[in-house]
């Protein structure tokens, strides 16, 4: 059973189209959250997209968690001398393109439209279902005449025309009116991600509860006013906040971007001798466990999580978690080596003065109790020194900007709607 999923019947497209970010995005999170996914316990901030409900702004969120698994001394920066493993290239003034922070018209009109879209006007209508229609469904899905697991639901809301359900399903309802009953004869498709169900010859009893017809919303003063965002009531407003908040998720995938650019710049400068394998697979274990962690908010596996988002099976994923893995154990130690060559190593102080401020931004009763859910603090030291380095590259890189495609510009605004539409909560790091 897959809860996010809904129903077996949802189609794999569906299913994908969930999961917008690409695969090597989530790994290169690795290099640039390096002592997040060592197990530091301390999240980034994450920037909240637009939200039609409240007003959208910046959050700090945390995750600590002690790690379970006790790791040699190697496995951590204290633990190595620094000077068997990396040599330094150049990292002061390093050359990096970011993509320009830019919010268009245009894109604050995909983004209202996509709002509009998703609110449209319904009303219940007495006659028979045709194809644009929303209706409420029952249904019981039969293999072999025994119920399977994610095939029924008492109320379920369906758009005919959508392709959300195998083929044949949503065909099956049209032409029946309110209160109907209908059993439809149907086959998966040979490739369904279910092996259980795919190429399975299956019977829906399918019932309609209602059926409405939707028309357009139009912006107008009502519409924003029934958003409910404080401070916003009439058009121009809204595109304003539209544009604001754009703007800021802009200006935080460029940020992204730069930390991103600036690291691989001055990892690629550095020269390897070896990497302790203790710490990598450190950040191996570390990876999965967070995208297990992420998987299962979906109610799903992490095998599923990893072949529905990136089509990739368990052994291609775990070859690309391996390299991540690499990257990340090599990126720290060049911000270790780095930091002690500006010296920009973290002292007691620092650390105690974070401990306390983290401590009471996130609600723990005391300090004592913080660094108790955080567990080892060696991790968590390391992702404070990646802090105060990678400040300091950037400020030290010599940073041009690039115009965005206009591909990558609505990539990027239609991930913000999706964002938008589905996800109620933010994901963890």
């Amino acid at each position: 059973t897959e809860p996010v999923f809904h129903d077996a019947l949802v189609s794999f497209a569906e299913r994908r189209a969930i999961f917008m970010k690409k695969f090597m995005t989530a790994v290169t999170a690795v290099s640039l959250s390096a002592m997040m996914l060592a197990g530091c316990g301390k999240a980034d901030v994450q920037e909240s997209t637009v939200q039609e409900s409240t007003a959208a702004e910046t959050e700090a969120a945390t995750e600590t968690e002690s790690e379970t698994k006790v790791y040699p001394d190697e496995a951590y920066l204290d633990g190595i001398n620094l000077g068997d493993f990396v040599e330094l290239g150049d990292y002061k003034g390093v050359d990096v393109t970011v993509t320009k922070a830019e919010v268009t018209d245009e894109m604050v009109d995909q983004y209202i439209q996509s709002v509009l879209d998703s609110n449209k006007n319904k009303e219940e209508v007495d006659r028979a279902v045709k194809d644009g229609d929303v209706v409420d469904i029952k249904y019981v899905g039969k293999k072999d005449g025994v119920e399977f697991d994610g095939g029924s639901s008492d109320s379920y809301e369906l758009t005919i025309g959508s392709n959300t359900f195998i083929d044949g399903f949503e065909d099956g309802v049209i032409g029946m009116k309110k209160d109907e009953t209908k059993e439809l004869n149907l086959t998966f498709p040979e490739d369904y991600s279910n092996t259980d169900l795919a190429g399975a010859d299956v019977v829906f009893t399918v019932t309609v509860n209602h059926v409405y017809e939707e028309t357009d919303a139009v912006l107008d003063d009502a519409f924003v006013a029934a958003r409910n965002i404080d401070g916003v009531s009439t058009v121009a407003e809204y595109r304003q906040y539209v544009y604001d908040n754009l703007m800021s998720s802009a200006k935080s995938q460029q940020e992204t971007e730069l930390e991103r650019n600036v690291l691989e710049a001055v990892t690629a400068n550095a020269t390897f001798k070896e990497t302790p394998e203790e710490m990598v697979s450190r950040y191996y274990d570390r990876l999965v466990k967070n995208l297990t962690a992420t998987a299962s908010m979906y109610g799903i596996d992490l095998e599923t999580f990893m072949s529905y988002s990136y089509g990739l099976a368990a052994d291609e994923y775990e070859d690309e978690l391996q390299k991540s893995a690499q990257s990340a154990a090599e990126q720290i130690m060049v911000m270790q080596a780095i930091a002690e060559k500006e010296g920009l190593t973290l002292t007691d102080e620092e650390l105690q003065a974070d401990l306390e401020s983290s401590a009471s931004e996130y609600g723990y009763d005391s300090v004592d109790a913080y660094q108790e859910a955080i567990g080892d603090l060696r991790g968590y030291k390391e992702y404070l020194m990646s802090e105060k380095v990678t400040k300091y590259l950037i400020e030290n890189a010599n940073v041009t900007e690039t115009e965005a495609s206009t591909e990558e510009a609505t990539e990027e605004t239609t991930e913000t709607e999706t964002e938008t539409t589905t996800e109620t909560a933010t994901e963890a790091e």
